[in-house]
This record gives C-alpha cells, structure tokens and sequence, in this order.
C-alpha cells in the first residue's frame, strides 16, 4: 500500500476513498485468520489464496501479523512452597488478506470453504 504524506509535517493524510486510473472506486475485502496453531492457520490461509487464484482476482497478503502472547503465572501448590510456580502461555498467530475488487462469485466461494476447527476468520468490506 502506498501512503500520501504531508510535506510539511511529514504525516500521513488521510483519504476518503481510494480512486482508480479510470475513475472507479475500489473496494476491498479484508480478511484476518487467527489460529493458536501456526501450521493449520498456514494450510487456511493456502486454501484462501488459491480459491482467489482460482477466481482471477488480484490480492495482497499472507501478511503476518505479530503473534499475541498471554501468559499465565499460577503457584505450584495452594499452602506451602509459594514460591515454587508455573508459567502457561497462549499463542495466537495472525495472518491478513486484502481482495482487490471482489466480485460475487469470489465471496460465495470463500464462505463456502470448510476450514479447519480453531481457525478464526474475520471479513471486513472496506
């Protein structure tokens, strides 16, 4: 993506709509996949991709996203030992897509896709 900027305060500019050489608008569907599982979120977003090769349209994407960390700290016994304790953690692993101009055909196929269990899905028009 390309980004306008103010010269003077070197800033970026907001704008409202982005246009096109011959004058139409574009539009954009944005599609984020979370997975605590890097492989399974990796076949997904490979499944999306080739079902957008597959229609012709143009994307932009696997972009990953940085991986979100929670971690869990909890005592190894309830009474004694308090200082003795565990550290659990949860990864989840962000990927985003951007379609060009989808059409029709492309948003029934994608919804129709059967992913795997415990990938999250996402889908912004913009």
């Amino acid at each position: 993506m390309t980004a306008q900027a103010n010269i003077k305060t070197n800033k970026p500019v907001k704008t409202a709509k982005k246009v096109s050489e011959k004058g139409e608008t574009l539009s954009k569907l944005r599609i984020r996949v979370k997975a605590y599982e890097s492989k399974i979120l990796d076949a997904s977003v490979k499944q999306i991709m080739d079902t957008a090769v597959r229609y012709d349209v143009s994307f932009y994407g696997p972009i990953p996203l940085p991986t979100e960390i929670k971690k869990y700290t909890v005592n190894r016994s309830s009474f004694v030992y308090k200082n003795a304790r565990e550290q659990f953690e949860m990864r989840t692993h962000k990927r985003l897509i951007d379609i060009l101009n989808p059409t029709q055909k492309i948003i029934e196929a994608l919804t129709n896709l059967s992913l795997p269990s415990g990938v999250n899905i996402d889908v912004k028009m913009m």
